[in-house]
C-alpha cells in the first residue's frame, strides 16, 4: 500500500484549456430546452467557465487535504481515501460512488462522518485514479475486491453507504461477507429496464415519482443503451474530446440533481477527463450490465434515503413498510453528498447510531 497525491501536470490542464477554447460547436435549430439533449448556449458557457474560471488547482488542494492511498487488489490498482476516527469504537464506513461520479462526491461529508466513523473511500477500477484497468471489471469483481480492502485495512465489521451502481456493489459485498453489518442506500428505484410503472392509485409526491420515472424510461435511457451495448462506440469521444465527455456527465446532473454545483460537476468532470476513464467506465457499466447475477438482493439490515428527485417510491418498493429506516426529503436528489451534505450526513449518523 502506498500514499497517493492528485498532481496534474500543468501541460494536462493547458492542452484541456486549448481543446475547450477550440471546440465546434452544433447547430441546434429548435427551441426544445432539455428535450432532445443539452442545449449548445447552456453547454457554451458551462465549458467557458471550465476553461477560464473554474479552479482546478484549488479542486485539487481540497481532495489531497484527505489522505489517499493505492494498493493492488486481484492485479488491479485501488485508489482509496481513508481516514480513522479518533473514537476507538468507531463503526467502519465504506462509502461508493456510482456513475458519472467519483470519489470526490463524498469531499463535502467526509470531515462530519469522521468524527464518528473510520471512513474508507475508494475509486472503482476503471473510475478516477483506479487505473490503469487490468482486465474486464463488473460489479461482483469490485466488490470482491472491496471486501479484500476493508479486511486488509483491519475491518473485520463495517457498514457501507452508497448509491446508483455503488449500491449494486454494496449489496454484492453483503452477499459475500458477514463483515457487512448494514447497508445504507440512498436513491432507490425500480430498474429502468423493467419498463414504465403504473401509476393507478398514487397520488402527490408518489405520483409526480412515478412520472419521472416514466420519462426516464421513455426518453432518458439512451446512455445506458449506448454504454451497456457499445461502450467502445461513445468512449471515443469521452476520451478525446473534453466538451463531449462534459455534455455526456452535464445531462445526467441535471436530469438526476435538484441543484447543480458547477465546481462539483466540473470536479467529477475533470478527474474523467485527466485519468481518462470516461470510456473505462463504460466498460464497467457494459460488464456490469450484462454480468448474470449483478442485482441480487442484499442479506445486511438496508436503509434507505429518498431525496426531492428521485424516484423512490415507498408503497411499490416497500409496501408493507418492513424496512425500518426509509427517510423522505424534500430536497436533494442522485448526489445528495454534494446537493444535500447536511441531510446526508444527519441521515447517514443516525442510520448506523442505530445500527451498530
Amino acid at each position: 500500500m502506498d500514499t497517493f497525491r492528485v498532481e496534474i501536470p500543468q501541460n494536462e490542464l493547458s492542452d484541456l484549456r486549448q481543446r475547450l477554447q477550440s471546440a465546434r460547436w452544433p447547430a441546434q435549430g429548435t427551441g426544445d430546452g432539455w428535450r432532445r439533449g443539452v442545449p449548445v448556449a447552456e453547454l457554451r458557457s458551462l465549458a467557458r467557465y471550465w476553461a477560464d474560471g473554474f479552479d482546478w488547482r484549488a479542486a485539487e488542494a481540497r481532495l489531497n487535504a484527505f489522505p489517499q492511498f493505492v494498493s493492488e487488489i486481484d492485479g488491479q490498482r485501488i485508489h482509496f481515501v481513508h481516514i480513522r476516527s479518533e473514537r476507538p469504537d468507531a463503526l467502519p464506513l465504506l462509502l461508493i460512488h456510482g456513475w458519472p461520479s467519483t470519489f470526490a462526491e463524498y469531499a463535502a461529508v467526509i470531515a462530519d462522518l469522521a468524527r464518528d466513523h473510520h471512513v474508507v473511500v475508494p475509486s472503482i477500477p476503471g473510475f478516477g485514479f483506479s487505473v490503469p484497468v487490468t482486465g474486464a471489471w463488473d460489479v461482483s469483481r469490485t466488490a470482491a475486491a472491496f471486501v479484500t480492502l476493508m479486511d486488509s485495512l483491519g475491518y473485520n465489521r463495517y457498514g457501507i453507504q452508497a448509491g446508483d451502481v455503488g449500491a449494486g456493489i454494496a449489496g454484492a459485498m453483503s452477499r459475500l461477507t458477514p463483515a457487512v453489518t448494514a447497508l445504507h442506500i440512498n436513491g432507490p428505484s425500480a430498474h429502468p429496464f423493467g419498463g414504465p410503472l403504473a401509476v393507478d392509485g398514487l397520488t402527490g409526491t408518489e405520483l409526480a415519482r412515478a412520472e419521472r420515472f416514466n420519462d426516464l424510461v421513455a426518453t432518458g435511457l439512451g446512455y445506458l443503451q449506448l454504454m451497456s451495448t457499445k461502450p467502445w462506440t461513445i468512449g471515443f469521444s469521452l476520451t478525446d474530446s473534453p466538451v463531449g465527455l462534459l455534455a455526456w456527465i452535464y445531462e445526467k446532473f441535471q436530469a438526476w440533481c435538484s441543484i447543480v454545483d458547477r465546481d462539483a460537476l466540473l470536479t467529477a468532470v475533470s478527474i474523467y477527463w485527466f485519468t481518462g476513464t470516461g470510456a473505462t467506465a463504460a466498460e464497467f457499466i457494459y460488464e456490469s450490465m450484462n454480468s448474470p447475477g449483478t442485482w441480487g438482493a442484499a442479506p445486511a439490515p438496508t436503509g434507505f434515503a429518498t431525496f426531492a428527485a428521485d424516484t423512490g417510491i415507498r408503497s411499490l418498493l416497500d409496501p408493507a413498510h418492513e424496512v425500518e429506516h426509509w427517510t423522505e426529503y424534500d430536497r436533494g436528489g442522485h448526489f445528495p453528498a454534494i446537493e444535500v451534505p447536511d441531510l446526508y450526513v444527519a441521515d447517514v449518523l443516525k442510520y448506523f447510531s442505530a445500527a451498530s
